[in-house]
């Protein structure tokens, strides 16, 4: 960062136009590479698919993108109208494809529900749930996930979760994001297509998608953008108003949910602050004026930001081969 301009919101400011250029070349370039007809994008009615998909068609034509509608039993009400509205105002074909008899077949509620009874030992139909972590700016204790959860009429209990009920939460949970790319990846066979991937920057450096599930695509057009730039993209390329207007969500539990109670520290802004600030050096009371928290709060959210590239290093890795292969040239 330049010494002459002031840390603030304005070091995300970006040129959209230039932007937008440079990734819609990129996409033209691997499709042609790749020998790829068009692209597949899977809409959740979020700015970040939203966005991704707009870009797919600025850069191929509304005619090569292809869009999927995947709602389960437990989306958002949202959900649904949200990205069909992308999908008119893109002009692109769609599809919906409902995965909750999918996801019954697989066991992922019953799954979810045993582990849920781990700690909460009366939830059953009627029942709704999130799960949430306390903020790393209050404290520099050990933090560790809860469960609320909603009875029939409407109270709301916060239980402490085990590790087991946790760690069965979120495996079964993660059969919504595998189920959907591998319907995404279905429609792209079928149409010789590639499929995109929407994480923005601070999703794809801390890890905050599922390892073959929403982490695995062919391209990734705005994984290195922050997600202030993300909204940049989203007012030049015209994705509704109603789109860049709703707040983040993981979209993934009964009860509504927020990013920020499920994974990160602080609304998305802020934290896109802290991560320019952390990955470029910028003096640290600079930042913390920037953010609005004391100095001693910042580094408590470095300190979790570099715990979590630790911890979700796994979900980056290649697989490992166990015997030298030679590479694979193309002549």
């Amino acid at each position: 960062m330049s010494d002459k301009v002031k840390f603030g919101p304005e070091s995300l400011r970006l040129d959209a136009e230039k932007e937008t250029k440079r990734i819609c070349d990129g996409i033209r370039d691997y499709l042609l590479e790749n020998k790829r007809k068009g692209a597949i994008i899977a809409m959740s009615g979020g700015i970040d698919s939203s966005v991704s998909g707009a870009l797919a068609v600025r850069a191929l034509g509304k005619d090569k993108v292809f869009g999927l509608h995947m709602p389960e039993k437990e989306s958002s009400s949202e959900t649904l109208p949200l990205s069909r509205l992308l999908a008119n105002s893109l002009g692109i074909d769609s599809a919906v494809e409902e995965i909750s008899p999918l996801l019954e077949a697989c066991g992922c509620y019953r799954r979810r529900d045993d582990a849920i009874r781990l700690v909460y030992p009366e939830f059953g139909p009627g029942y709704k749930m999130k799960i949430v972590l306390p903020s790393v700016i209050d404290s520099d204790s050990f933090r560790i996930y809860s469960i609320i959860v909603q009875d029939p009429s409407g109270k709301q209990t916060k239980v402490r979760l085990s590790t087991e009920a946790y760690l069965g939460i979120v495996a079964a949970t993660n059969f919504k994001q595998r189920t959907r790319k591998m319907m995404e990846y279905y429609h792209a066979d079928r149409l010789n297509y590639a499929v995109i991937g929407t994480p923005n920057r601070l999703e794809y450096d801390q890890g905050f998608f599922v390892k073959l599930g929403d982490g695995s695509a062919d391209f990734k057009p705005i994984a290195h953008l922050y997600k202030t730039q993300v909204y940049q993209l989203a007012e030049y390329l015209g994705v509704p108003e109603e789109i860049r207007k709703r707040p983040s969500t993981t979209d993934t539990y009964s009860l509504s949910q927020s990013q920020e109670e499920f994974y990160f520290s602080l609304p998305n802004s802020l934290m896109d602050l802290c991560l320019l600030g952390k990955n470029n050096g910028v003096p640290v009371n600079e930042v913390a004026a920037a953010v609005g928290i004391s100095e001693e709060q910042l580094l408590r959210v470095y300190r979790d930001i570099e715990q979590k590239r630790k911890t979700t290093e796994y979900l980056h890795r290649q697989p490992v081969l166990f015997g030298k292969v030679p590479e694979i040239t193309v002549h």
